[in-house]
């Protein structure tokens, strides 16, 4: 541990636990704080509602975790994480970023550094959150603490690529508090370092990360869309398209979580600011805001052409991807909102999503047991491919279906079609 730092580490959520556990594994002194008491007890008795984090991994010495900001005057090097939202005009919300900022400024001290790893614009760590931090410390940045930025890179459900293993963009107010940061982070991140020349360009980089991701998924759901008109089944031609050297595996679906869906709007309002409008990312932005919707309506023309009237729908999978608990911006629920405005009675099932958190949320009642809570439905819509579906399968969707039979909408293209049972109609993006 040779950086000597003390750590603190604000906001304990899919970003900050993982980042608090790398460190107190390795044996740094760390705070691991977060504004939710509830989130702290549980911590504190070994449980990650997250499931991003083993319970061993919470017991580690050098770890410890507080609702008490008095606490973090104990440290000297703060890792900020908390979440930057957009809001219902699909804008930045900083609000819990400067309200993180507000806190640390208070407990900082003479040489300290705030690292800053939320998802921002270029520009937002020194023009919005450095003041904060300086009205509420009453030191001045570059003199009094410096600041950084290292933005986070964590896929949630993702064992693979973890916080140690993923390569950090780190960077500095200045050359010295760099070294410093890449020193931190150097003592646990074993895939690398790359100094960024400027915090500004680690911001971009990090919003440009999702946006590129979110413009290639684009472009296949507009193919899927091209394909269906012309009677093509999507995931053939990729398979085909895919046998090419240089070929983007990218696939056509559902775009929510906190990060992809989200960060996009970061870069284009900053650039809408600037005076440039952005026409192909915000193109991207409406076309991935549709699939949930346009997934509801080919259920609907489907079972109308078949002659059913569509009484009951049930949709299997409400988190934001497969095998995760996060139900965050999750487009699962544009399909059940654009079913239910036909009339539709929509029953949603997930064995991973807080029913809690889906009721206060969305409004949406979660049916937890797959053997006894579902009336057989007319269609069902395989919203999110979570490893225990593609585990039951067919059998599974046969049983769900009223007699066996009727419509299945496989929005990730879990099932194979070959498999299918004969009365049963498959259609996927």
């Amino acid at each position: 541990m040779s950086h000597g730092r003390k750590l603190a580490v604000i906001g304990l959520g899919y970003v900050g636990l993982p980042v608090a556990v790398a460190f107190g594994r390795h044996g740094t002194p760390v705070i691991g704080f977060d504004i939710d008491a509830g989130r702290i007890s549980e911590l504190e008795s070994g449980c990650d509602r997250t499931r991003e984090v083993e319970p061993h991994d919470l017991d580690h010495p050098a770890l410890s975790f507080t609702s008490d900001p008095a606490r973090l005057a104990a440290a000297d090097f703060f890792i900020v994480t908390v979440p930057t939202p957009i809001d219902q005009a699909r804008r930045p919300d900083l609000s819990a970023l400067l309200r993180a900022s507000k806190t640390v400024g208070q407990a900082l001290k003479t040489g300290g550094i705030v690292v800053y790893e939320s998802t921002v614009y270029p520009g937002a760590t020194e023009e919005d959150c450095v003041p904060v931090l300086e009205r509420a410390s009453g030191l001045t940045a570059g003199r009094g603490f410096t600041v950084g930025y290292s933005p986070e890179r964590i896929n949630p459900g993702d064992r693979a690529h973890r916080f140690e293993t993923i390569k950090k963009v780190v960077a500095g107010q200045d050359a010295p508090t760099l070294d410093i940061i890449a020193a931190v982070y150097g003592s646990v991140v074993t895939a690398g370092l790359h100094k960024a020349p400027s915090i500004k360009v680690a911001e971009a980089a990090k919003v440009i990360e999702n946006a590129q991701r979110d413009l290639n998924i684009a472009f296949m759901n507009e193919l899927s869309a091209i394909f269906h008109e012309l009677g093509i089944d999507t995931k053939d031609v990729l398979a085909a398209a895919a046998t090419k050297w240089n070929f983007l595996n990218f696939t056509p679906g559902l775009v929510g979580g906190h990060c992809i869906g989200v960060d996009p709007y970061y870069l284009t309002y900053r650039a809408q600011k600037a005076g440039y409008h952005p026409d192909v990312i915000l193109a991207g932005r409406r076309i991935n805001d549709s699939i949930g919707v346009r997934v509801a309506r080919e259920c609907l023309r489907r079972l109308l052409k078949a002659g059913t009237r569509g009484e009951r729908v049930t949709v299997l999978g409400l988190t934001f991807k497969e095998n995760v608990v996060d139900i965050r911006n999750s487009q699962v629920v544009d399909i059940v909102r654009e079913l239910q405005s036909f009339g539709v009675s929509v029953q949603v099932h997930d064995p991973l999503a807080d029913p809690t958190a889906a009721l206060q949320e969305y409004g949406i009642s979660l049916q937890k047991d797959l053997q006894n809570d579902l009336a057989p439905a007319d269609a069902v819509v395989l919203a999110v491919a979570h490893d225990s579906y593609r585990a039951e399968g067919w059998p599974l969707i046969s049983r769900l279906l009223k007699d066996g039979r009727g419509l299945v909408m496989d929005v990730k293209g879990a099932l194979d079609p070959r498999d299918r049972p004969r009365d049963i109609e498959v259609w996927r993006l």
